[in-house]
């Protein structure tokens, strides 16, 4: 192999750190680096594919891997005879963990910047091992945001979306604590010439009103919406050491909604939760479409280690697998009949290179063949097969 290889998998808060990584490792040659994922026992499963996938792939380069997993997963992992070396997860963006200089290379040209504006988490959630892995909440301060944002956009990027673990925690280390709203303004007023700027998952509960003014009517903040929302039934959420209650996420919903009718919706729901019955399952279901959940991101319940919901009584695996199929299923419909309502109606679509692009509120279109990457175009589809409008 000829560069270094970065393989990730998990949030987008990962996928902007694997950019970082890449552009650090440009000089390095036969080297793949996986930054993994152990947010579910699932994560942890489909990390040690992808470390066996690259060392088959790749059987002389010298294999690392990073991540979430790479710490709470330390042991299991440096066992695995495909692996050479782990970095921890809170040196993964040091140029010393890598044995390289330290200046970067600039960003490469995207279609679509991550920004991690925050990292790590405060919150003490009885399913999440993630804190175990990023630590304590840290922010970026409003200028190195900004710093970040003007090389993206001067290296072309039309979009930036704003990540990181528990975003809307933004500020809360920072000198006066200022809200996420106070950030998104700063880069929207400093900016003009920023297309799209999207957010990647929210806590409801801690969306700030700047915020919310600013989803309801700042054109150039995608009417994309995603909360980290993890069931629909209170004494679940209870049970989970959530802030928020079902009555706090359709509160939100629907007076956003209101203000901006092209809102689509995305949320995190977990299936099978310990102590989970029927009843609450089916507040699960309902929720979807109350608050008509069109970009779902559907997790079946493993237990983490060290975690108190792991000591919890626990729902049979079956019975898991089971209710995450039909969480799934009522998103599917959800989302087809969100799909078919866009059909015969224009839509500014942000092409990218493989011959798809999205939609301000994440709907996946294709494009005609030939329409350069990181353009913004108009269309009007005429179909839908497969979740891609046509």
């Amino acid at each position: 192999m000829s560069e270094a290889q970065v393989i990730s998998l998990g949030c987008r808060l990962n996928i902007s750190e694997s950019e970082q990584i890449r552009a650090m490792l440009t000089q390095e040659r036969d080297l793949v680096v996986v930054n993994s994922c152990a947010v579910t026992g699932e994560a942890v499963r489909q990390t040690r594919q992808a470390i066996r996938r690259a060392r088959r792939a790749h059987p002389d380069a010298r294999l690392l891997v990073t991540g979430c997993a790479a710490d709470i997963e330390r042991d299991q992992l440096a066992a695995m005879p495909e692996v050479d070396g782990l970095v921890a997860n809170t040196a993964k963006l040091d140029a010393r963990a890598w044995n390289v200089p330290a200046a970067a290379p600039a960003p490469q040209n995207r279609t679509r910047a991550f920004i991690a504006v925050q990292n790590g988490c405060d919150h003490a959630c009885t399913f999440c091992v993630i804190p175990q892995g990023r630590g304590r909440s840290r922010s970026l301060t409003v200028a190195e945001v900004l710093a970040e944002v003007e090389c993206h956009l001067d290296h072309g990027a039309p979009e930036v979306v704003m990540t990181g673990v528990d975003v809307t925690s933004w500020g809360h280390d920072l000198p006066d604590t200022p809200p996420l709203g106070e950030l998104v303004h700063a880069v929207l007023q400093t900016f003009p010439q920023l297309q799209r700027l999207r957010m990647s998952s929210l806590d409801g509960i801690e969306i700030d009103p700047l915020l919310f003014e600013l989803f309801a009517h700042e054109q150039r903040l995608m009417p994309h919406l995603h909360l980290s929302l993890q069931h629909g039934h209170d004494l679940i959420l209870k049970r989970m050491k959530r802030r928020h209650l079902r009555r706090d996420a359709v509160d939100l919903v629907t007076r956003l909604a209101d203000r901006r009718p092209d809102l689509a919706v995305g949320a995190d729901l977990i299936a099978g939760f310990p102590t989970e019955t029927a009843e609450h399952h089916a507040a699960n279901l309902a929720i979807i479409r109350e608050l008509n959940i069109v970009h779902g991101h559907i997790f079946p319940y493993s237990p983490r280690p060290g975690t108190p919901a792991a000591r919890m009584p626990q729902v049979a695996r079956e019975t898991v697998k089971r209710r995450a199929a039909e969480l799934r299923a009522v998103v599917g419909a959800t989302r087809d009949e969100w799909l078919a309502s866009l059909v015969d109606k224009p839509h500014s679509v942000l092409a990218e290179r493989d011959g798809t692009g999205y939609t301000p509120h994440f709907a996946r279109v294709a494009v005609p063949e030939g329409t350069p990457a990181g353009t913004i175009v108009s269309l009007t589809p005429t179909a839908f097969e497969n979740g891609l409008l046509q």
